[in-house]
């Protein structure tokens, strides 16, 4: 008997059952989206993969009820009201393809952004509960939203689920008294200072909340389900500061007393099932956990709100374990589990789960990179792991025609992506790593516990070339003549790329002082008690906070005036949420400063002219890494058909290395 029996049991939201307890989470739907405000043919393809992967209910991605108070640049996310006959058609594509597989499916339907809309999206006039400023550009000024342009609100919402109804929606879920959006802005007092019937007592904030399910129960009918996005807590010590996970702090927002008591007056107004999490856009990386977090870590929120309501608790928040799901449904945290980038990585993991293929399973890195790295940007929400996500009906894997010989060098992500696409498309393929482990750079980078899911990938490519067919060899260092001999159709060549060394002034005599953070994240034991890390990269920041979480005084100097090159460098939430944590670990980061050199007691750095020594039994040096890609530059003209990938062709992330191996490998 499978163990994990309980995560496939049906339960029902109102009076429609859901076949199993694993949804899917809400995520954006940029790019899914056609002129006329409705699911495109991308988008469909990209929710009836998941129904296909066994979840049991769909949640979609944010649609707005309007987009004339507040207007979103077009085309961004749906808008249900902006064609209803053509919502209608393309909605009801959707939902009959759903349902074939057994799945449900609920519309998410959204009031709009206020003051937390990313300024690429904002056109026209912004809105608040209360004139405020945005959060992420101070310069742009959010007026306050007439009481009439609310209950207009509330009418579209209601106009809204019914059109979702017509189109075959189970269900719609309303977004949200979550996250910092509009509706949680009017609920919580830091940011609603209004004074007529939608501000005040929490009674009155809420109202723009319970006004919306009761408008949505009269006009549908008290048997269509209607579940909220719910943040229990907002995780805030103030305007853009965020709380750290187990941090001392007094709550700025809505602390846990009034999430348990708004929990209550939100259920009592007719919401059939809440979804929940905790967090705002000011403590944003609560809402969009990056690997730093614990898995699970809305467990014991779930928990509470559970003792409280007596309608179905939904929580994601990295809970692809499935003895994690497991045990959360047995402990009274939550009643079915809700999987958002999870299933963006692998859209069977439910599928794997319910036939005990655990290995089988491609993990979510929590990297943000493919999903809310592209969706800031305005690019289509995708996945890093996974390449074909979000075009899941145009870019798979298909047969070859003319079957070739191909030898792949290099044994990291870029190497084992190409060889594993290139097997199962029907080709004969090698791969030949020089050392004994496969996974490149990604072996030392994953050593840290918070960078777990790195060794999980590693883990999955190993099973899944071997599954297809690779012929692996390891300890087998390619040279060019044995290219040559080797009659080779297809060459891939996936060196990776090595730390860059500089030469450090002083270090004579000293070099056993210097070592670069790869051979420090292989062995803690080259790290003296007292390190300064040069560089305040990715590598550089990630380096110092596991040091610091090892009890080591840690000093980052960085030439530039921000780490990790800035809040735009990276997805925010991994930034934000990693700057936070080496406050808090205690690292002292030192920007616009340079190594100038070493001596005995450990290091120069110069600050704007100024020299100062920083104590170190050792100099860390993360500045980068170059590509080697010396064995290409010999074969480039010697080998017809032959690919420069990953590191070796650009040092750039996880993604771009997978990404470029896939689109290659699919086509050759």
């Amino acid at each position: 008997m499978n163990k994990y029996k309980k995560l496939f049991e049906p339960i029902k939201i109102g009076n429609v059952e859901i076949p199993n307890r694993y949804s899917m989470a809400p995520m954006v739907p940029v790019g899914f989206v056609t002129e006329q405000g409705a699911f495109n043919d991308v988008g469909i393809e990209y929710y009836v993969e998941r129904a296909r992967g066994g979840t049991g209910l769909i949640i979609t991605g944010i649609c707005n009820v309007e987009n004339e108070i507040e207007p979103l640049a077009q085309p961004s996310i749906p808008c249900v009201t902006r064609n209803p006959f053509h919502f209608v058609q393309k909605g009801t594509v959707l939902t009959e393809r759903v349902h074939a597989y057994g799945s449900k499916i609920f519309l998410q339907l959204t009031a709009g952004v206020g003051r937390s809309g990313i300024p690429a999206f904002l056109v026209g006039a912004t809105v608040a509960p209360s004139p405020q400023e945005n959060r992420w550009d101070g310069t742009i000024k959010h007026r306050e939203l007439a009481t009439e342009e609310v209950e207009t609100y509330i009418e579209k919402f209601a106009m809204s689920a019914a059109i979702a109804q017509k189109a075959g929606f189970d269900g719609v879920e309303i977004h949200a008294v979550h996250e910092g959006y509009l509706l949680d802005q009017f609920a919580i007092s830091f940011y609603n200072k209004r004074t007529d019937k939608f501000g005040g007592s929490l009674e009155n904030r809420l109202r723009f909340a319970t006004e919306i399910v009761k408008g949505i129960k009269k006009l549908c009918g008290e048997d269509f389900p209607v579940s909220l996005r719910y943040s229990l807590k907002s995780m805030m010590k103030g305007l853009r500061q965020g709380a750290l996970p187990g941090e001392d702090f007094v709550e700025a927002g809505r602390d846990l007393e009034e999430g348990i008591e708004a929990a209550k007056l939100l259920v009592e107004a007719g919401y059939d099932a809440l979804n929940v999490d905790v967090g705002t856009y000011d403590s944003w990386y609560w809402n969009h956990p990056p690997m730093y977090f614990e898995d699970g870590m809305y467990r014991e929120f779930g928990k509470i709100v559970k003792e409280v309501v007596d309608v179905p608790v939904i929580i994601a928040g990295r809970m692809d374990n499935p003895d994690i799901a497991l045990s959360s449904l047995e402990n009274g945290e939550a009643d079915i589990i809700g999987l958002g980038r999870p299933l963006l990585a692998d859209a069977f993991l439910p599928l794997k789960v319910k036939k005990g293929e655990i290995e089988d399973i491609r993990p979510c890195l929590s990297c943000h990179l493919g999903c809310m790295g592209r969706v800031a940007s305005s690019a289509g929400i995708s996945c890093a792991v996974n390449p074909a996500c979000g075009r899941e009906g145009t870019y798979g894997i298909t047969p070859i025609v003319t079957k070739k010989k191909v030898l792949v060098i290099g044994g990291g992500l870029a190497g084992l992506e190409f060889a594993r696409v290139s097997a199962i498309r029907g080709h004969e393929v090698e791969l030949h790593e020089m050392t004994d482990k496969l996974g490149g750079n990604i072996i030392p980078g994953g050593v840290p516990a918070f960078k777990k899911d790195d060794y999980a990938l590693i883990r999955w490519f190993e099973k899944a070339v071997k599954d297809a067919g690779v012929k692996v060899v390891m300890n087998s260092a390619i040279t060019e003549e044995k290219v040559k001999a080797g009659n080779y159709d297809t060459v891939a060549t996936a060196t990776g790329s090595n730390p860059i060394e500089i030469k450090v002034k002083g270090s004579e005599g000293l070099e056993h002082k210097i070592i670069t953070a790869d051979k420090v994240l292989l062995d803690e034991n080259k790290a003296g008690k007292e390190v300064l890390i040069v560089g305040a990269g990715l590598v550089g920041c990630e380096t110092a906070l596991w040091l610091a979480q090892k009890g080591r005084k840690v000093t980052i100097v960085e030439g530039e005036d921000d780490i990790l090159g800035g809040p735009h460098n990276l997805a925010f939430a991994n930034y934000d949420m990693l700057k936070d944590l080496l406050k808090l670990n205690g690292v002292e980061v030192k920007l616009e400063t340079k190594l100038a050199g070493v001596n005995e007691k450990g290091g120069i750095v110069n600050s704007k002219g100024k020299d100062e020594e920083i104590k170190a039994d050792t100099v860390i040096m993360a500045v980068g890494y170059k590509s080697e890609k010396s064995l290409y530059e010999k074969l480039r003209m010697e080998v017809g058909e032959i690919y420069l990938l990953g590191d070796a062709r650009n040092v750039k992330n996880i993604m771009y290395a997978i990404w470029d191996a896939y689109e290659i490998a699919r086509s050759i």
